[in-house]
């Protein structure tokens, strides 16, 4: 696979997992408010509104060929996908999102969550796992 293949495919990869992670949000009573709020400084990968205010979503997905594979990766901890999410991209993230506070005038409560998607795409299978209020020191 060429290194644009492989490109699009990760890009396309991770477009399932957030529309995966939009829906299982709403599915618990989250409203997404934006999707891939995009500045030359960083993305916000979802924005939603809960009863405890605003969520600032980043979503990390990963395929597998099998089912076992994924099941196989999360028994054995082999790698987790919410590692990437260092600090420097927390603090590219949170750049961005005072600039979306800022530009929407929010002056309420905030969070930062990570969710994780473990998709196989040829069974059309996903777990999705969210990691809550991560800190931004």
């Amino acid at each position: 696979m060429k290194q644009t293949e492989k490109a699009g495919f990760k890009n396309k990869i991770g477009g399932i997992g957030e529309t995966l992670a939009a829906g299982w949000l709403g599915k618990r009573g989250f409203v997404v408010v934006e999707r891939n709020y995009l500045k030359k400084w960083g993305e916000i990968d979802i924005v939603a509104h809960g009863t405890d205010g605003y969520h600032f979503v980043e979503v990390k997905t990963v395929s597998y060929e099998t089912k076992e594979s994924l099941e196989w990766a999360v028994t054995h901890e082999t790698w987790r996908p919410e590692d990437n999410v260092h600090r420097t991209k927390l603090e590219r993230l949170g750049r961005t999102i005072e600039t979306w506070i800022e530009q929407h005038g929010y002056t309420g409560n905030w969070k930062i969550d990570v969710i994780i998607v473990r998709i196989v795409p040829r069974d059309k299978f996903a777990t999705v796992k969210m990691v809550p209020n991560i800190i931004l020191d």
